[in-house]
């Protein structure tokens, strides 16, 4: 693996520091090459054009603290390399290291991400030791965790978890043990031996537009979770870039309205026209730099809130805050919007993610055709 300093040229004059972490190259199932790469943010910034002295000082210590980050990272993939253990990190325990991990998705706002972290966490306590240390894991520790979730573990109605569930709980705690063998924690990749579950296609729960119009009506104990929730349905915007919209990132340009922000998942730069129902549920604008959705967080009391909430308004359905951009996909595809304009919109970076979608509309289309009543025919 090749470990380098990177640099990126930002759109506010500064130039951003990251790692890049080359594992070299791969085949697709079309047998196009692709680059199998990693980053690391480091939240260092240069001026791109020093003023002053201290401007040329201040980055040239950025830069040598930089540099030294990327040395640091070198020596713990060395290590690895060649087995030498770091004993002091060795000796933490992994239950911690694991709950870190999950702090971190949680600082990151994606609302689904950390609460599939969060709950991995909670069935790994009921299988890994709270004093098991780095140094204690093997291989066959990685079989047990992945035979718990195969045969052991229950949802909280005490029933097997979901395909999709194995699939995903698994994966965090691989992606957890890719990121020790990274940092140093352990010497072997114990990630790249585990074989995932296989991961079932799942259904994505929606409202359809009375459903919707049902919940606009009913009542929703916390506010600023209904003017979310509903402008998710309108704009198709993830929880995450949703919670993290600030003003400044509003534009309103005559009788349009459009959101310019940095996807989290993605880190890509969109621009998304709204509906003018959508900018009424923003309000009135604040200062530039106020979130727009002030006190809106995640959290079980919210998540609760919208089962009640559809409750209120008859809807028999699972719904969670992300099924308001399944249910934004659907309905434009329902109201003739072409599937490459939908991919754009909701930022995919594949059309093949877009077309799940497609199937929902296409299967409502078969049984529309089945809701006239036959007619008694005579000839």
């Amino acid at each position: 693996m090749k470990i380098s300093l990177k640099q990126k040229n930002l759109k506010d004059g500064r130039i951003s520091l990251y790692l890049e972490f080359y594992k070299g190259s791969s085949t697709d199932n079309n047998g196009k090459r692709i680059h199998l790469r990693e980053f690391e943010y480091l939240k260092m910034y240069l001026a791109a054009e020093p003023k002053n002295p201290k401007e040329k000082k201040e980055n040239k210590e950025t830069l040598e603290l930089a540099e030294n980050i990327l040395a640091i990272r070198k020596s713990n993939y060395v290590q690895g390399k060649y087995d030498l253990k770091n004993t002091t990190k060795s000796k933490r325990t992994f239950l911690n290291y694991f709950a870190e991990k999950t702090e971190e998705k949680q600082q990151q706002d994606s609302s689904n991400n950390y609460g599939n972290w969060f709950s991995t966490q909670q069935h790994l306590k009921k299988v890994i030791s709270e004093s098991l240390t780095f140094d204690e894991i093997d291989e066959n520790l990685v079989k047990k965790v992945r035979n718990y979730f195969e045969n052991t573990a229950r949802t909280k109605s005490e029933l097997p978890l979901s395909q999709n569930s194995k699939y995903s709980y698994f994966n965090k705690f691989k992606a957890a043990l890719r990121s020790a063998f990274d940092d140093g924690y352990l010497s072997i990749n114990y990630a790249s031996k585990a074989k995932s579950f296989e991961q079932a296609e799942s259904q994505r729960e929606y409202l359809t537009f009375d459903e919707l119009q049902a919940l606009a009506k009913a009542e929703c104990k916390y506010p600023i979770l209904k003017k979310a929730f509903l402008f998710s349905c309108l704009s198709g915007l993830r929880w995450s870039d949703i919670n993290t919209l600030i003003w400044s990132e509003v534009r309103d340009e005559g009788e349009f309205s459009k959101v310019n922000f940095r996807q989290e998942k993605t880190d890509g730069v969109e621009y998304l026209y709204i509906s003018a129902q959508a900018r009424e549920l923003l309000g009135e604008r604040q200062d530039q730099l106020d979130r727009v959705f002030r006190g809106l967080k995640y959290g079980m009391t919210y998540n609760t809130e919208i089962i009640r909430w559809c409750n209120r308004a008859g809807v028999p359905k699972h719904i969670t805050f992300h099924s308001a951009r399944h249910t934004n996909a659907v309905l434009l595809l329902e109201n003739g919007a072409d599937i490459y304009t939908v991919s754009k919109r909701l930022g995919h970076r594949e059309i093949r993610t877009t077309a799940i979608y497609a199937k929902i509309v296409d299967k409502k289309m078969k049984e529309a055709a089945e809701m006239i009543p036959e007619l008694n025919i005579n000839f």
